[in-house]
């Protein structure tokens, strides 16, 4: 594994962790929209760092797509009893899978996604223009 991967990897984690801290800090201080419109900004982000580290060389847009529909997936799990009875039982389950479905979370997703997969297309680009000089133009 290289040494760019580790960095990445680490780097992903560090931001999944603030992501949580952050949607945490908004639940125990806020209440009413600003804490579920963030929540599921915030859970989508969290999904997308997750998708870089397991896989580091994804391109942007198809880790934006791909963590966007794992949010999707999972939220419309929402209409089948299945996570409502998982996360009665278990913490965890509850911070994974959610217990109801909302339609406006669906809308929210892409919203903690498309900053990510810009900044990371800007990245990737600037990264990419260091290591790959633009071969000279020959008569």
């Amino acid at each position: 594994m290289s040494l760019t991967v580790r960095w990445t990897r680490l780097l992903m984690v560090v931001l999944a962790a603030g992501f949580a801290g952050a949607a945490y800090a908004i639940r125990a201080t806020m209440d009413g929209p600003i804490e579920q419109y963030s929540g599921a900004a915030l859970s989508a982000a969290i999904v997308y760092t997750l998708v870089i580290v397991i896989w580091p060389p994804i391109s942007p847009l198809p880790a934006g797509s791909t963590a966007i529909a794992y949010c999707w997936f999972i939220e419309f799990a929402q209409l089948t009893p299945i996570p409502a009875a998982l996360s009665q039982r278990s913490w965890f389950a509850r911070q994974l899978l959610g217990a109801q479905f909302d339609l406006i979370d669906v809308a929210w997703y892409p919203v903690g996604v498309i900053p990510l997969v810009a900044a990371h297309w800007f990245i990737r680009g600037r990264t990419r223009s260091r290591t790959d000089p633009t071969p000279a133009l020959t008569s």
